[in-house]
């Protein structure tokens, strides 16, 4: 039996107010902050890993991480965690579940994909409501050239158009998405893009390409010739932060589980 416990957080933030999700040499990030809390709980101070990082002002709904601690200071049940971890957070960060995992679960490594969602509102008069989570597009978009456009994503390709610095990823810049599609209510705009991993703002990228396709500056048809030149002068712009959201990690749900013992 392994002397530590593992637990999985599922965390949700609004980014507004915050550097990114990654502990700050200057500035605050979420994760020192969680680690703050959970200094309070355990003697140990344990590390949390997240899943992902998140940018400056980009917001969580289902930020998932984990972190260890040693068996004899774990002494609570995981519904107790949440409100005690919760009690030493500030109002704009919430861990929404908690969960034991087995030893070899790492939030970052035993990631199969993630959503993440973009809004955008598309009217003459931003909602007042949106404005640190929407980004505010006034001139009207035709919602048809980008839906076309946005199919042309789907599957597996090298997504270097998309890389914004090519010093922040070292392996592959081959993804695979398995959607990208808009959705529309009134006029708000929902980007919904998900696949197998992200290159560093690679969504903002495609969500700003998109919307330019919207406004006729970049043809419908487009997509495949600016993935195909693998670079990022060709792609359009990088959406604003404040608009995109981690809405969740996905995860096979064997890796959730301890493995049955051998009998």
């Amino acid at each position: 039996m392994s002397s530590l416990v593992k637990l999985k957080l599922t965390i949700a933030y609004d980014g507004s107010g915050y550097d990114g999700w990654q502990t700050q040499k200057t500035g605050v990030g979420v994760q020192s902050l969680v680690e703050a809390a959970l200094a309070k709980l355990f003697p140990s101070q344990p590390k949390v890993f997240g899943s992902s990082r998140t940018d400056a002002g980009v917001h969580a709904l289902g930020m998932a991480a984990h972190f260890e601690v040693p068996r004899a200071e774990w002494r609570m049940t995981t519904a107790r965690l949440l409100l005690a971890v919760n009690a030493h957070l500030p109002e704009d960060i919430r861990v929404q579940s908690a969960k034991r995992v087995p030893a070899e679960f790492h939030a970052r490594f035993s990631a199969a994909g993630k959503e993440y969602r973009y809004q955008v509102w598309n009217h003459a008069a931003m909602n007042p409501l949106l404005r640190t989570q929407a980004w505010h597009f006034k001139r009207k978009l035709d919602l048809g050239a980008m839906r076309s456009a946005a199919r042309d994503f789907v599957g597996k390709h090298d997504f270097r158009s998309f890389r914004v610095n090519p010093s922040y990823d070292t392996d592959s810049t081959v993804r695979t998405l398995s959607r990208c599609e808009i959705r529309k209510r009134g006029p708000l705009l929902t980007f919904v893009i998900e696949g197998d991993g992200f290159l560093y703002k690679m969504c903002r990228g495609i969500v700003g390409t998109l919307v330019q396709v919207g406004e006729g500056k970049i043809p419908r048809d487009a997509v495949r010739g600016i993935l195909a030149q693998r670079t990022r002068v060709v792609a359009g712009m990088t959406a604003p932060a404040h608009g995109l959201v981690l809405w969740r990690v996905l995860y096979d749900p064997k890796n959730l589980h301890p493995k049955p013992r051998p009998e």
